[in-house]
């Protein structure tokens, strides 16, 4: 059964999606003017103004005449720097032209419920405690309270179990960075012993 190209008045129908059909409210959604739009061109001033500040940044980086490697420690802030731009002005000229993204519809969210600040305001004081503590302690010991707290924060009571785990996360990356990458994470109080 094929759908008409005109309603029952004689108006046109676009999408031959027929009278009565229901899109869910996109043709809406992208007509509407306001709130919606606007943050999305927001999003996208907020991807072009880190993308410039990334390329700025990458510009100061001063390298040495006599480092010959094509790869160098502008390379990534640069490319990086620039999927930004293209990315935001991408994402501008889409939304100046009716599209919009879709709503999250995952199955373990429900976007009815207000935020959790029981959970997300103990995340936050650890990850600032970790920020505090990494030049005193040095990146084992904050690490260990910082992995350990974002566990506690979002529910786990297994004190121990956690404890031992974080402490392996925490030295598994110091010495990823230090031998997998050559970055001297700092070492703090443990400095001769790590």
């Amino acid at each position: 059964m094929s759908h008409s190209a005109a309603d029952a008045g004689g108006h046109a129908d676009p999408g031959g999606l027929g009278a009565g059909h229901d899109d869910g409210g996109e043709r809406a959604a992208v007509a509407a003017p306001g709130g919606r739009s606007r943050a999305e061109l927001g999003i996208a001033a907020l991807l072009g103004v880190a993308g410039v500040v990334v390329l700025w940044d990458a510009s100061r980086i001063t390298v040495p005449y006599s480092v010959s490697d094509v790869v160098g420690p502008k390379t990534m802030p640069v490319i990086v720097g620039s999927l930004l731009v293209v990315s935001a002005v991408l994402l501008a000229v889409n939304v100046l032209r009716g599209g919009s993204g879709q709503a999250e519809e995952g199955e373990d969210v429900d976007l009815s419920h207000p935020t959790d600040w029981k959970t997300v305001l103990p995340l936050i004081g650890f990850f600032i405690l970790n920020i505090v503590l990494i030049d005193p302690l040095g990146w084992v010991l904050s690490g260990t309270i910082m992995f350990w707290g974002s566990v506690w924060s979002l529910g786990s009571r297994h004190y121990v179990r956690d404890g031992l785990v974080s402490l392996v996360l925490a030295v598994g990356t110091f010495y990823g960075f230090y031998l997998g990458l050559g970055i001297h994470l700092p070492a703090g109080i443990l400095a001769g012993i790590l």
